[in-house]
């Protein structure tokens, strides 16, 4: 693996060829978007940032949902945000705003989400990316980790073994001084709700939904 990819479980980025998956409908059936919206819970005129966005398929339906509510579409993958740029020209959404990772486009962002979310790319993200993400939020901000889960037999998805089950992904958000505010799953995903490090001290004590 590469070594800037330390502590992703998937030993490649994903694959932009692949990306008409990421726009198949039926991923609304497994994964609603009114569940997720209650998982946000976005700030009224709120600021959200889709970590890792590729199409924005999420981003774009939430952003229907929530015209209230600014969503940074971010992603390192130029041709992912052309695809969401395409799309975006279709659907005239203009609360979304489509960024290029980089040093500076993180350092532009830091310090200003209310929260963000990452869907389907914790298993791809670094340790170093999962300090850039914790960057982006305020204090008293939120993000919402939700991934697939590798204790689920799936038809759909990455393989079991580049993925984490909810057990390794909660013990990988703690040891990197996140808290855990909430525990959730989804027929083939777990969802983690967790305060950003920096606010570990002041949050409520960690408790797993039923």
């Amino acid at each position: 693996m590469d070594p800037h990819r330390h502590g992703a479980r998937q030993p490649e980025r994903f694959d932009p060829k692949k990306a008409a998956a990421l726009d198949d409908p039926s991923r609304f059936d497994y994964l609603p978007v009114p569940e997720i919206l209650s998982l946000l819970d976005i700030p009224r005129e709120g600021l959200w940032v889709d970590f890792g966005a590729g199409t924005g398929a999420y981003a774009r339906a939430i952003a229907r949902s929530r015209p209230d509510a600014a969503v940074v579409a971010l992603d390192e993958q130029p041709a992912m945000l052309d695809l969401l740029k395409a799309a975006l020209d279709r659907e005239r959404l203009a609360n979304i705003k489509p960024v290029l990772s980089g040093p500076r486009e993180l350092a532009s962002l830091r310090g200003r989400a209310d929260r963000v979310l990452a869907l389907n790319v914790f298993h791809e993200i670094a340790d170093a990316s999962l300090e850039d993400l914790a960057s982006l939020l305020k204090t008293g901000g939120k993000a919402v980790f939700i991934d697939w889960n590798a204790s689920v037999d799936r038809p759909v998805g990455p393989p079991k073994d580049h993925v984490f089950s909810a057990a390794e992904g909660r013990l990988r958000l703690e040891r990197s001084g996140w808290s855990i505010l909430a525990q959730s799953a989804f027929p083939y995903h777990y969802a983690l709700v967790a305060a950003r490090p920096a606010d570990a001290s002041a949050a409520p004590r960690p408790r797993r939904d039923p």
